[in-house]
């Protein structure tokens, strides 16, 4: 069974940052693509930012030179720095990967959601 767990959210100040992490854990054989969704209230979950298994990254519009995506082969974890965040930036935020069971069984995965709470 795959998990990914998160950590890492909570309240700051607008300007402030955080870092989000997210493992995965279980029996798999390879993680392709992990990334960061979010959904604000009464809004539609999207994108935030994705690396692919050989580093390569995209980002949401509204937070390009502010958020950063990275990831840790060694530990299957990806991490979403936040810095000088904005009220707009609050949201719960999910991690996402597509995993492969084997070479061609490739499934994703959500985990359980963190909040971000950006407010003075």
């Amino acid at each position: 069974q795959v998990q990914l767990v998160e950590s890492g959210g909570g309240l700051v100040q607008p300007g402030g940052s955080l870092r989000l992490s997210c493992a995965a854990s279980g029996m798999f054989f390879r993680i392709h693509t992990m990334g960061w969704y979010r959904q604000a209230a009464g809004k539609q979950r999207e994108l935030v930012a994705r690396i692919t298994s050989d580093g390569m990254t995209n980002y949401e519009e509204s937070v390009k030179g502010r958020f950063t995506v990275s990831k840790d082969n060694a530990k299957n974890t990806v991490y979403l720095q936040m810095n000088s965040l904005k009220p707009e930036d609050t949201a719960v935020y999910y991690c996402n990967a597509d995993i492969g069971q084997s070479a061609m069984r490739i499934y994703n995965y959500w985990g359980q959601g963190t909040q971000v709470t950006v407010s003075s």
